[in-house]
């Protein structure tokens, strides 16, 4: 799935957070060994079995906790089945429901949650400092599919916006999938070349979203 997962961390307070743990969490918990630090906590951008699947190993090996918008949290509250059919479950006592514009430490470094719904209701960012961890919201080039379930174009036009493209130039972009020749990019350059993120209207950004556009 070429998912990207990362690791957001205190270098002084040896402990760090877990976005997106899924395929291969026995490599996300040797790095984390490897870097000499604990992990705290795990940042949900969105509860699509393709970003969360790895949470529950990660619970095994951590007791750590989950932060996930509120919009999704009761999704991940009881056992249930995907379209795999393949269960996960998180008891509530590792969920902690979060909204836009709240904010945890891991150490001393202060994570802001940004509630970018579009490509699911309760999708999220995680702004750390100058850096955006954007998960589906908003990738290199491109925009999270909003035709999926939960899914809504209006939100995203939002979202992209009113949200991530009032952010500074300087930002760096860590998306959710590589789907591009590189791994991270300025937002300022996103600003001047994403057709999704460069719409003036909504009814340019369905344009954008259908192909329309020459």
């Amino acid at each position: 799935m070429q998912n990207f997962a990362y690791l957001i961390g205190d270098a002084t307070a040896r402990e760090c957070l877990v976005v997106d743990p899924a395929w291969q969490p026995d490599l996300i918990l040797d790095q984390a060994k490897k870097d000499e630090m604990r992990i705290t906590g795990i940042l949900v951008t969105h509860t699509h079995y393709d970003h969360v699947n790895g949470v529950e190993s990660l619970l095994q090996a951590t007791d750590a906790k989950v932060y996930v918008n509120k919009e999704e949290t009761a999704f991940l509250k009881s056992s249930r089945a995907d379209s795999t059919g393949i269960f996960i479950n998180i008891s509530a006592p590792n969920l902690a429901s979060v909204s836009g514009g709240d904010k945890i430490k891991v150490g001393n470094v202060a994570i802001e949650f940004i509630h970018t719904p579009g490509h699911t209701p309760g999708s999220q960012c995680f702004l750390v400092n100058n850096h955006l961890v954007s998960g589906d919201t908003l990738f290199i080039g491109y925009c999270g599919r909003c035709d999926l379930p939960g899914g809504n174009p209006d939100q995203m036009y939002e979202s992209l916006t009113q949200k991530l493209a009032k952010l500074g130039d300087d930002v760096l972009l860590y998306p959710g999938h590589n789907y591009s020749e590189v791994p991270v990019n300025r937002l300022g350059d996103e600003k001047k070349t994403n057709p999704y993120l460069m719409a003036r209207s909504a009814k340019e950004f369905y344009r954008v979203v259908a192909g329309l556009l020459d």
